[in-house]
This record gives structure tokens, C-alpha cells and sequence, in this order.
């Protein structure tokens, strides 16, 4: 390979740990792998060191083991195995009479696995490859920690189910599998398999991985990727339908006329749990519609002139244009005060969606198809060089990171991604001498998986810190929801777990004038049902605009039907979805 390797490890003691991507693809290949081996291990022997990895020896270097220890010592160790083992049935090939290093490798040189029909995603830092994402994994095992220290995030449905199977090591040996490289393995049917399905279908796709994993795998991406093969022209679970085609359905009901009925009949627990069963649901509280959306509101408010900064455009993601559309308002008052000056992408350009919930769902076409029309009517506005706010962090993380690998080499795309910002990203590194306005409170911030992932949360923590707010990071990793995952039929009880574990109790704990940050949808609406303490969970740009208004910013907090902020029914695991 002409990649170099990937030196870490604690050399303190001097326990070096090295990723070389050695050729195991051909013959010569793996020559020179062995050959790298043998004179390693006598340059390692002749300065007196050790072979011995911090995790034993195994196959890799049982055969060099003559080279540091020396014959005699060798045999020694075979003595005393044979008096406990004389069969050589504990743990054989490895230490004694040890497998040659370059025998039984996962590769090698008769490694030929089936190659993927035309993929929707361009897996760019991997070559364009499926095969050599699938291969990404190490087995380093971090996805099987059980906690989140530091705000990680890996891997949710391994901490609550505890099963091999759903940890990001044990998918990613499934998907491996089923490119089957040697011909025996256990999977036949490839894209078709419903063991693969199965594994993947408990992951929530909160990308964890992408950042926390050493080798940084991206099941979320490797899901979406597998579900559009696995159900392309078959009939699909409902729930794909009923939350993949949300904005369509949202824009639907309110264009119909039906949003208050839609949310009184969604408050009656019998034709709730008729429709939750009916779409494949979860029978659990429905986010209720906002009476009126944020676009609504913009096109009746006023026209302002640019401020002096600049103007921003404030990306209205269906969450916050049909659910929560006072966020937007908050972020407006905000961005205004800030001297920027404030616009929407323009009503002629039609309905607009990131494509969010059909990449989660697997629907990658038509998420193409969405995503194109939104970069077409955004990119006078950043070719400019204008800048594009996101409050949602999983749309936000589409701009940054989806859309680059669905539309690998389209420079209004790349442009798209390198010029989207957070609202935290903004206001710190953009907005030269504007300083927050005081939030002397105290409270706790339920980060998004997905920025975790790709934004990060160190510019809304140093925002804090410049408003005076004391605001903890829980080490709570991923609330559950998860976008379309806690709705879906059979997921009810994996997603209470997740948020069972760190974030439920500290809310618990918390006092009751304390401040409950989450950005994200899916932590807002999982807090909202879950949470009986009676925090009321806010964006930052609604807390921001509390500081710059009491009065104002307290309005923002309010749901638009306050009636089903604090819903009275709480989810149970309802039936078992499609397969």
C-alpha cells in the first residue's frame, strides 16, 4: 500500500502499537508481509525487546517466538502444555506448535469477495468500496464499553442488549460475511440476507461509530446503504413509509387542513394506538403539528434589511418548520441581534427537505432526489460565499457529511458542506466581537448523537462559558429516540433502556430551575414523554433568547399546543414490525 502506517499506543512503557496496510490481497503481497515479520522479530530480538503483544501472542507470532526465547525455552512451554493438554484441544495453532503467521488470514491471496451492484453512497474514504468499508473493523471491541465517559456516544444497543450481535464489531463481522471472500461463509444471499437485516435493524444509526470507534466505522452509513439493497423493488415495512415520507406526509395534512384534528385525534389513546399499529408504530405520544409553521410566520413578519455582518440563511428543517417552529423564531431574534441579517431559502423554490429521514430509512433514491433540489436552491447563496445555519443537528450533519458522500465530487454540494454552521459555530467563529448575552443558569445539555459525530459540541460549550452558564454534559450517549428508530414497531423497549441508563436519572436528579439543553428533536420528544421531573428541554437558540429577552425567550419555550408538551402516556413495546 502506499499508505503509511498508524503509529499509537502508550511508548512511555514502551508498548508500541502500529496499523501497517499491508498488500493481503495477492501473493506477493503477503510475502512481503511475512518477510516484514521475520526481520521485524529479529530486529526486535537482537536489541534484547519483546514480541509479545500487550494481549498475548497469538497466531500472528507464536511461529517468531523461537526468535526471542530461543529453542530450548520453546520446547519447555510444549512440555508443559502436553502434561495439561496432551491432545492439544485448548486453544490449538497458536503458542504451541503454532499455525505459520501468514496461514488462516482473514484476507489473503485467495480472498475474492462478490462485488456490490452500483452503490448509492460513494464511501470516499474508502476507496468507493463497499468491500473495503465492510472491512474497516479491527475487532478492537471499544463498541462493547458500557459507559460514555467524555460524551461518547458508541453503541447504544450493545450497552442495553448486551449481545455481540448488535455491537458495531459484531454488524460489521455480519457485513464482511456477506461478501462472503472465501466462499464458505455462513451468508448466501448477500444484499437479500436476513440475518444482516436482523443484526442491523436494533442499531440506531446515532453514528457513533463514525467518531468513537478507533477505526472509525460508520454503521449508520453501512445501514442505510444495506436497507436500500435489501428492500429495492420489494414492498418495504410500513414504518419506512409513515416516517421516511414524514415531510411529504407533514406538508400533506397541513395543505389538507387537518392539523388540529390530526393532533386531537392523537391525543385519544384508542385511535392513537389504531394508527401507531396501522403505520407499524410504536404505541407511544406523537409529536404534535405547530398550528403554524415557521415559514408561515416568515412570510406574514415583516421584511428586514440585511444586517450589518451580513445575511445568513436559517436552514427550516421539517422539525423545526412543522414541530417546533418557535426554535426558528428564538434563532431569528438571536441571529438579528448578533447584527446578521436573516433569510430562508426562497418560497419559489418549492418544498425543500434535507432528505434525512429517507437516508435513515434506506430510501436513498428518493433522498437523493430531495437532497438534489435542496443543493439546486441553495447554491446561489453559497456560491456567494453565504453561510447556511442549521438548527436541527441530524439535518445539519446531512449538509456536512451525508451529502458529500451521496454526491461524492459535486462542488455545490462540497460547497453546501463547508458552509454550513451550527448556530453555536456561527456566533463564535464568525461573529467577531458579539459577545452573549448573560445566562447566569445552571443545567445540563443531552448533546445529539449526530453532532457529536460530525460537528462536535465545543463551540456551543464555549458559547456557554461566555454567557456564564454552567451547563454539564451528560455522559448519557444517545437518548433513544433516534429519529425513526424509537417509533418503529418492536424498538419501544431498547429505546426506553437507552435512555433508562445515565439520562433519565440524572434528569430525576436534577433540580427542578435547572436548565435541560437538547438541540436535537428526538431528545426533545423522548424528554418530553419519558421525563416525569418536569424539565421542559430547550434549544440554545431558545436559552439564548431567554438571556437577550426574559419575557420573549420564555414564549419560546412553549410549545406551539402546550397541551402535548407533557404527554400523560407513556410507551410500551408495541408489535412486532414488518420484517
Amino acid at each position: 500500500s502506499d499508505t503509511g502506517p498508524a503509529l499509537y499506543g502508550h511508548f512511555g512503557q514502551g508498548c508500541v502499537h502500529t496499523r501497517i496496510p499491508f498488500d493481503l490481497y495477492s501473493a506477493e503481497g503477503v510475502a512481503h508481509y511475512r518477510a516484514f515479520m521475520e526481520r521485524a522479530a529479529d530486529l526486535v530480538a537482537s536489541y534484547g525487546g519483546s514480541l509479545s503483544g500487550e494481549h498475548g501472542d497469538g497466531q500472528s507470532r507464536g511461529e517468531l517466538l523461537p526468535r526471542m526465547f530461543g529453542d530450548e525455552v520453546v520446547r519447555l512451554f510444549e512440555q508443559v502444555k502436553g502434561l495439561f493438554d496432551p491432545d492439544d484441544r485448548m486453544n490449538p495453532g497458536k503458542v504451541v506448535h503454532p499455525a505459520p503467521l501468514d496461514a488462516h488470514l482473514r484476507l489473503g491471496r485467495d480472498w475474492a469477495p462478490r462485488q456490490p451492484e452500483p452503490l448509492q453512497f460513494t464511501f470516499p474514504h474508502d476507496g468507493g468500496s463497499f468491500r473495503e468499508a465492510a472491512n474497516r473493523c479491527v475487532g478492537v471491541g471499544k463498541c462493547r464499553k458500557l459507559e460514555n465517559e467524555g460524551g461518547t456516544v458508541m453503541c447504544p444497543s450493545y450497552q442495553v442488549t448486551r449481545e455481540e450481535e448488535h455491537s458495531t464489531r459484531g454488524r460489521a463481522r455480519l457485513l464482511f460475511e456477506m461478501l462472503d471472500g472465501h466462499g464458505d461463509g455462513p451468508i448466501k444471499d448477500g444484499w437479500r440476507s436476513r440475518e444482516v437485516r436482523d443484526a442491523l435493524d436494533l442499531c440506531l444509526a446515532c453514528k457513533g461509530c463514525k467518531t468513537d470507534c478507533p477505526a472509525n466505522v460508520d454503521m449508520a452509513t453501512y445501514k442505510a446503504e444495506f436497507l436500500f439493497h435489501h428492500y429495492r423493488h420489494r414492498l418495504r415495512p410500513r414504518a419506512d413509509y409513515a416516517l421516511g415520507w414524514l415531510p411529504v406526509v407533514a406538508r400533506l395534512v397541513r395543505r389538507t387542513g387537518l392539523v388540529r384534528v390530526g393532533n386531537i385525534l392523537a391525543r385519544m389513546p384508542l385511535l392513537r394506538r389504531l394508527g401507531t399499529r396501522a403505520a407499524g408504530l410504536e404505541d407511544r405520544s406523537v409529536p404534535a403539528f405547530a398550528t403554524e409553521t415557521l415559514q408561515e410566520w416568515w412570510a406574514r413578519r415583516e421584511p428586514r434589511a440585511d444586517g450589518p455582518r451580513g445575511r445568513v440563511m436559517l436552514w427550516p428543517d421539517t422539525f423545526t418548520d412543522q414541530f417546533h417552529p418557535d426554535v426558528g423564531k428564538a434563532a431569528v431574534a438571536v441571529l438579528e441581534a448578533a447584527g446578521w441579517g436573516v433569510t430562508l431559502p426562497p418560497a419559489s423554490a418549492g418544498p425543500l427537505c434535507c432528505g434525512l429521514t429517507w437516508i435513515s430509512t434506506g430510501q436513498l433514491d428518493q433522498a437523493k432526489r430531495q437532497l438534489r433540489r435542496t443543493v439546486d436552491a441553495l447554491a446561489a447563496h453559497v456560491r456567494a460565499g453565504g453561510l447556511v445555519v442549521g438548527l436541527e443537528p441530524s439535518c445539519t450533519a446531512v449538509f456536512r457529511s451525508d451529502a458529500a458522500e451521496l454526491f461524492a465530487g459535486d462542488q455545490d454540494v462540497h460547497r453546501l458542506r463547508d458552509h454550513t454552521v451550527t448556530l453555536a459555530e456561527l456566533l463564535t467563529q464568525h461573529t467577531d466581537g458579539w459577545e452573549p448575552p448573560p445566562l447566569p443558569v445552571h443545567g445540563l445539555a443531552q448533546v445529539h448523537c449526530h453532532q457529536h459525530a460530525i460537528m462536535g459540541w465545543d463551540a456551543d460549550q464555549e458559547l456557554l462559558r461566555r454567557a456564564g452558564a454552567d451547563v454539564e454534559h451528560l455522559d448519557s450517549g444517545c437518548c433513544g429516540l433516534a429519529g425513526n428508530f424509537g417509533f418503529t414497531a418492536g424498538h419501544g423497549e431498547v429505546s426506553r433502556a437507552c435512555a433508562e441508563q445515565v439520562l433519565l436519572p440524572r434528569l430525576a436528579e436534577a433540580d427542578a430551575d435547572e436548565v435541560v439543553l437538547a438541540d436535537g428533536f428526538s431528545c426533545r420528544t423522548q424528554i418530553d414523554e419519558l421525563d416525569r421531573s418536569g424539565h421542559r428541554p430547550l434549544h440554545l437558540a431558545q436559552l439564548l433568547a431567554q438571556g437577550l429577552s426574559p419575557s420573549a425567550g420564555a414564549a419560546t419555550a412553549e410549545p406551539a399546543d402546550a397541551s402535548t408538551h407533557r404527554p400523560t402516556h407513556r410507551s410500551t413495546q408495541g408489535e412486532e414490525g414488518p420484517r
